[in-house]
């Protein structure tokens, strides 16, 4: 059920590494792919997606090119970069209205199915990369103050 694909997960990891470094530095396709122990060409492959699809990063060619993120990630949500990186995305294939389903004319959970989608879709919108991406601090835990009444 709505399982994340390996390319989405090493664009997620390609996007925390980044969004921890100082803003502006580079980081290449290898460095990610080293840090995590990922396949380098399908880092590459997303780090190029999100770059030439999506905007998010800056592609910087050469010797001692990379990329740099170029967009705030809290503006920037999970939809978005699924939709960049998988493309649209539906939960069944009768809601993609390109690639038509032979059951269609029978089916009798297209609007549930339908509504599904939509609250999920809704979901993943409101979440942003960044509150995905960054680890919060732990709040302190309140003390419970004991008072000892002698």
């Amino acid at each position: 059920m709505n399982k994340i694909n390996r390319k989405l997960e090493y664009a997620l990891m390609a996007l925390k590494y980044m969004s921890q470094k100082i803003p502006g530095e580079l980081t290449s396709a290898k460095e990610v792919s080293d840090a995590f122990h990922t396949p380098f060409d399908a880092t590459a492959r997303v780090m190029q997606q999100m770059a030439q699809k999506g905007g998010f990063l800056r592609a910087e060619y050469g010797a001692s090119g990379g990329y740099q993120i170029t967009k705030d990630l809290a503006k920037v949500s999970i939809h978005d970069l699924v939709e960049v990186i998988e493309g649209p995305t539906a939960l069944v294939k009768c809601l993609h209205k390109e690639v038509p389903c032979e059951i269609q004319g029978t089916c009798n959970i297209v609007s549930p199915v339908t509504t599904l989608n939509n609250k999920l879709t809704d979901f993943y919108k409101s979440v942003s990369l960044k509150d995905l991406l960054v680890e919060r601090t732990a709040m302190p835990k309140k003390s419970s103050e004991a008072v000892i009444h002698g």
